[in-house]
């Protein structure tokens, strides 16, 4: 997942969807309301500590939390490398691996009727006018850099939705890819503050959605997926070209980006 949300135009949340802890990410992340900090004002450590283990599930957060840690601090560098030096390459493996998370969605759905076809239509026109919009030039304090995390957490939670090209439309990803690179560790710690709010605000939305709107809200994702295909799509027509001898190289890589993620739904299917 922090693999992904680096990368603008690839979200987290469909590599959570594709392995399966999807689900069980969002309602785990809405089940935790700091009941738990009652007991502590109180002065009851030991209700402080029960009520944490039974709101947080540890066991399931530590694992994902340093995965995601560690991806951002080791692959910032070399994904905007591959950004930079292979352009179209990278951006076709990202369309490989986006239009499959497409597929797998699109499998998860029990019928095709007009209702979800009316929300994945929607879902596409929403993403393809947000990704079309030109970044925002905006200053790098710490509200700005508070409030960036809190929006883009949003994103990176949801499939399709890359929270890293929010991050660019709000001109905050260099900064912080920066900030990863140099351990700025005021702005790190202010933005992951952020995102921990909104995250924890978005997710209760999201879990009430698929718990009672399960079959939109998946269409409607399927067509955020569809919509958001304009990201890595114009990125390798710029860099490539319309050649044959430009595109066919893009055009395996994307098949083998394709592949890498069936493969992955395939070996993890057992989770859902």
């Amino acid at each position: 997942m922090g693999s992904a949300d680096i990368v603008p135009g690839v979200s987290g949340g469909t590599i959570a969807l594709i392995t399966g802890i999807y689900a069980y990410l969002v309602e785990a992340i809405s089940k935790i309301k700091f009941g738990f900090v009652k007991p502590l004002l109180k002065g009851d450590i030991n209700g402080f500590i029960t009520g944490m283990f039974d709101e947080i599930d540890f066991k399931f957060f530590i694992p994902l939390v340093l995965g995601i840690g560690v991806a951002f601090l080791t692959l910032a560098k070399v994904v905007t490398y591959c950004m930079d030096v292979h352009t179209a390459l990278t951006y076709a493996f990202f369309l490989g691996l986006i239009i499959a998370s497409a597929v797998i969605l699109f499998k998860k759905l029990d019928e095709i009727n007009l209702k979800n076809i009316l929300f994945a239509v929607l879902g596409a026109i929403l993403t393809f006018i947000f990704v079309s919009l030109n970044p925002i030039a905006a200053n790098h304090s710490l509200i700005v850099i508070f409030f960036s995390g809190m929006i883009a957490i949003c994103a990176m939670i949801l499939p399709g939705i890359s929270g890293s090209f929010l991050l660019l439309l709000l001109g905050q990803y260099k900064y912080m890819l920066n900030a990863l690179h140099q351990l700025q560790i005021v702005d790190i710690i202010v933005f992951v503050i952020g995102a921990a709010i909104g995250i924890l605000g978005f997710s209760k939305i999201l879990n009430y959605l698929l718990k009672n709107h399960e079959e939109i809200t998946m269409a409607f994702l399927i067509g955020v997926m569809l919509g958001s295909l304009r990201v890595p799509g114009v990125e390798i027509l710029n860099s490539a070209g319309l050649s044959f001898a430009g595109l066919f190289p893009c055009l395996i890589v994307a098949i083998i980006g394709f592949a890498i993620i069936i493969i992955l739904e395939t070996r993890f299917d057992y989770i859902d």
